[in-house]
């Protein structure tokens, strides 16, 4: 079975090893895939928007260990485990799960227990959450009956109109799914107005336009370009819809 793993870590520290060395020293010898390791740091709102997406294509039965958790090692946060669409996912129960199990035909939900005596208080997710993913993904875990799975945070909207991943080709990813937009939609990033185009290549080099990515979510782009630096977009700027 395979563990995927979502982060705000970043790839510069030791986390994400130390994290990937956990789930081996708890039994787990199956497949470890990095989904993303530069989500939005300490925001677990912004970065649901983005694990249910980039989640969506993982094998029934995958194991996703989710951690951006501001809230770790205090009272106002719990630790649960999911179980969506056939998929299991492991993490924070801060909202991180919340366009998941909105999304899902079939959300079960399990809490977890306060985390074991020895864990450190900054490091759930190698101390708290790697053991869960591993036992879970070997078959091992056992919890009490599941309850029904669901919205949490019902006031936060199916779709946000602002940025929330940058790539390295300086596409700007938005929380807007494609299918809420038509293609005739114009949208408005800092001064300039963008049409859509289906890729790239529609557009002359150095032209702005908005699409739809490949994990389903509408990203403004530059042909032969850099959306970020030509707009001066980063995470958190508003992109707005001027025509539906």
């Amino acid at each position: 079975m395979m563990i995927a793993l979502f982060t705000d870590f970043g790839l510069r520290g030791p986390y994400v090893g130390q994290m990937k060395a956990r789930l081996f020293s708890s039994g787990f010898a199956g497949p470890v895939v990095d989904l993303l390791h530069d989500g939005p740091a300490m925001d677990p709102r912004a970065a649901a928007y983005l694990l249910e997406p980039f989640s969506r294509y993982l094998p029934e039965g995958a194991v996703v260990l989710a951690v951006v958790d501001p809230g770790v090692g205090t009272e106002a946060r719990d630790g649960c485990v999911i179980r969506a669409d056939g998929r299991w996912f492991v993490g924070p129960d801060n909202g991180l799960f919340e366009f998941v199990q909105r999304r899902a035909a079939e959300v079960e939900r399990w809490p977890l227990p306060a985390a074991p005596e020895g864990a450190s208080p900054t490091f759930h997710g190698r101390d708290v959450f790697a053991d869960i993913a591993a036992a879970v993904a070997i078959g091992t875990w056992r919890s009490e009956q599941a309850a029904a799975g669901g919205p949490r945070f019902p006031d936060w909207g199916d779709d946000t109109p602002y940025v929330l991943y940058i790539d390295d080709y300086g596409n700007a990813m938005t929380g807007i799914r494609g299918e809420a937009l038509a293609d005739t939609a114009i949208l408005q990033a800092g001064e300039h107005r963008l049409v859509h185009a289906t890729t790239f290549g529609r557009m002359p080099a150095g032209a702005g336009f908005w699409h739809r990515n490949s994990s389903g979510l509408v990203e403004v782009s530059v042909n032969l370009g850099h959306a970020a630096h030509t707009f001066d977009l980063a995470p958190g700027s508003l992109v707005r819809l001027l025509r539906p």
